[in-house]
């Protein structure tokens, strides 16, 4: 009996101290261990990446201006071509004997405008004697303007079939790189074919075009006064080709959409790359990676945050308790990091990690030993 009633009193007291550690957890006197910050100043460069797509600064879809059978084909696919090089050849056959019909139109012409010249001079010496009527005459002077008529229709005709004859030469118009051919010798081709023959890009430099938000954009023109002026003071600009690799040469922004896209409502910029290797290519992609540096701000951390009704907030450590405090950041970030722009000032203790598991008045001890 003895035993049995020292075993209840043992039970009791243990299921009175669950009791009163229960109660102390639910009153938050609990004393937890947090990892804190002491507010200081900084210097941090961020970055921000934007999806781009690649164009060459010229790129020209390359169309026959005569309709025929392609006979030559004189490059390779993705060849480096020269302006003025020629590309293609078309059938020449009609084009050369229609030239030649115009050359001989023009000869006929000279010869009757010249007939007609004669016949006139002779009607107004045979007039001025009273031999041929005043009729005569001016029949002869219309026939001269009518010879004259047909040899600037025939000589127009000449350049005409001379042109026609020339564009079966198809050839580039631009310094670039050609794509890769669709057609092949024997294919029939006019100027209205839904492919172009090939389509010849100058990539010596490039375009990266993307979208910026139009309130990222009006924080940009805030910040340097003006479109104009961001344009020419913006740092340069990195690019992240679709292999994840840095490309190795820097760009520059030097163009912004005056308008708001009505339907994704962003701006659309355009940043320059030298690509004097051609490892850029038309149609690529990539990321813009936007540098932003700031000098003697406050860092934090992501960690040290959390959000409510699109609200940012951070614990501060006041009296060793912890204080929700409201703070405003850059709209820049490095993806861990916020600059903060107001709510915090140096000296501040705050909680570094895990704020979206405290609650207000918790007790903070941290890791250091700091209250």
């Amino acid at each position: 009996m003895k035993n049995t009633f020292a075993a209840i009193l043992a039970t009791g007291a243990i299921m009175l101290a669950s009791c009163g550690q229960t109660q102390d957890k639910a009153s938050g006197n609990e004393e937890a261990t947090y990892e804190t910050l002491e507010i200081a100043l900084g210097d941090r460069t961020l970055t921000t990446e934007y999806s781009a797509a690649i164009s060459g600064v010229q790129t020209v879809e390359i169309r026959p201006q005569v309709s025929g059978m392609i006979t030559d084909i004189l490059i390779e696919e993705g060849e480096s071509v020269s302006k003025g090089q020629v590309l293609f050849v078309i059938d020449q056959t009609p084009y050369k004997a229609a030239y030649e019909i115009a050359v001989a139109n023009v000869k006929s012409a000279e010869a009757a405008l010249s007939t007609a010249q004669l016949i006139l001079q002779s009607n107004k010496d045979l007039y001025a004697q009273d031999v041929v009527s005043e009729f005569d005459l001016m029949t002869a002077q219309n026939d001269l303007t009518e010879a004259e008529a047909r040899l600037a229709l025939c000589k127009a005709e000449e350049v005409n079939a001379s042109n026609n004859l020339s564009y079966t030469e198809v050839r580039s118009p631009v310094n670039g790189v050609a794509s890769m051919i669709p057609y092949r010798v024997g294919a029939l081709v006019s100027s209205n074919i839904a492919q172009p023959l090939v389509t010849v890009s100058d990539d010596s430099r490039v375009y990266a075009y993307f979208s910026m938000a139009e309130n990222q954009m009006l924080d940009m023109v805030q910040q340097y006064g003006s479109l104009n002026n961001a344009i020419r003071q913006m740092p340069e600009v990195e690019l992240i080709m679709s292999n994840g690799d840095l490309y190795e040469h820097t760009g520059k922004i030097n163009a912004i959409s005056g308008t708001i896209s009505e339907s994704t409502g962003s701006v659309s910029i355009r940043a320059v790359f030298n690509n004097r290797n051609h490892l850029l290519r038309n149609g690529g992609s990539g990321k813009i990676v936007i540098p932003v540096t700031m000098t003697d701000c406050i860092v934090i951390p992501k960690a040290a945050t959390y959000e409510l009704q699109d609200r940012i907030f951070v614990y501060k450590v006041v009296d060793g308790k912890a204080s929700a405090t409201e703070i405003r950041v850059a709209p820049q970030d490095n993806g861990i990091e916020y600059i903060v722009t107001d709510g915090l000032e140096t000296g501040d203790i705050i909680v570094a990690e895990g704020a979206g598991l405290i609650k207000e008045g918790t007790v903070i001890k941290s890791k250091e030993g700091q209250e």
